[in-house]
């Protein structure tokens, strides 16, 4: 039996230190509730989609889709963490602020800035984000500074390389051991410079300077980064752990998409950063009505006096009779 009483599952239960958090005008229970982040990229150049959301029209257009399959947060971002040039302050905030302005103006959805620069991490807050997701794992102490005190949460995640630089050959002794006292000691360094434990959430970084081999044992052991206590998020979508795995290229990976993030929610991750988000969506809540955390939309087979077909259960708009012993 679990905490509450009730029949234990397969999946990792996480004992949180702050279970139940807010998100702008968004309360969430971890216990019992996870979130679908949907990716936005201001980038010509994006690992995905290759530019198709680099256009502002385009990234408002794709936040407000992504919203209304079942998104539960957008994360927008103007310059990845892979090797590159990096963009001046002025250049990124170009693209995302006026992304971020434009979704929160439509609604109350939780907005992440994808950014390392504590500069456009302020200016995301005060345009509507309610997080701030540094890829860096807090390499620029400034940016927990600019955290600190904004009702904001902070992701910090684990990556080895400076932001936009090569890392050859990663190397691990004990990968997940590794990685975990990391997220650790950053922790330590986020609460020594102002940021609450409520406002932190970590990710072990999957595929960032990591090969397949790395990721995969990440995947599967999750929960002793779950462990710690703080929301972990799962950014595996996609990615080339995935494609390596199953000689697949990046449009072909999203059911490996699909396996990856559930094995990492049922291992502990409460946050799910996922491109195709109607497939996503679809999975992660037919998981959470399995563990009993959701109801079905409607009941409807073998409900009634006859075994009915599993048809879609008819709008009280159209005045239709529910079946017999289903409640309206």
């Amino acid at each position: 039996m679990n905490r509450d009483g009730k029949a234990r599952t397969a999946a990792f239960e996480p004992v949180f230190r702050h279970p139940v958090q807010r998100f702008g005008a968004k309360v969430v229970d971890f216990r019992t509730q996870s979130l679908l982040m949907a990716i936005i990229n201001r980038t010509p150049d994006s690992f995905y989609d290759a530019g198709r959301t680099f256009g502002l029209d385009a990234a408002v257009e794709a936040s407000l889709a992504a919203v209304a399959d079942g998104a539960d947060w957008v994360d927008i971002g103007g310059q990845p963490f892979a090797p590159g040039t990096c963009l001046t302050t002025e250049e990124e905030a170009d693209r995302v602020i006026p992304v971020i302005e434009a979704v929160r103006a439509r609604g109350d959805v939780i907005i992440s800035a994808d950014t390392f620069n504590p500069e456009v991490a302020e200016l995301s807050i005060k345009a509507g984000a309610t997080v701030i997701n540094d890829t860096t794992g807090l390499r620029n102490p400034d940016m927990a500074a600019v955290v600190a005190g904004s009702g904001a949460h902070l992701v910090i995640t684990h990556s080895l390389a400076a932001p936009r630089t090569v890392w050859p050959r990663p190397q691990y002794q004990d990968v997940v051991g590794e990685v975990r006292d990391f997220l650790s000691r950053r922790i330590d360094l986020a609460l020594d410079l102002g940021v609450t434990e409520e406002q932190i959430i970590i990710d072990p970084g999957h595929d960032l300077n990591k090969n397949t081999l790395h990721s995969l044992h990440l995947t599967r052991s999750l929960s002793s980064i779950a462990a710690l206590g703080f929301p972990v998020l799962a950014a595996v979508s996609n990615k080339d752990f995935i494609g390596e795995s199953l000689d697949k290229p990046k449009q072909e990976r999203v059911e490996g998409s699909l396996a990856a993030a559930l094995i990492c929610f049922l291992n502990g991750a409460r946050i799910l950063r996922m491109h195709n988000v109607p497939a996503a969506a679809a999975a992660l809540r037919m998981t959470e009505a399995v563990l009993g955390w959701r109801e079905p939309v409607y009941l409807r087979h073998n409900m009634g006096e006859r075994n009915l077909p599993a048809a879609p259960r008819p709008h009280a708009a159209e005045g239709l009779p529910e079946p017999a012993g289903v409640a309206p």
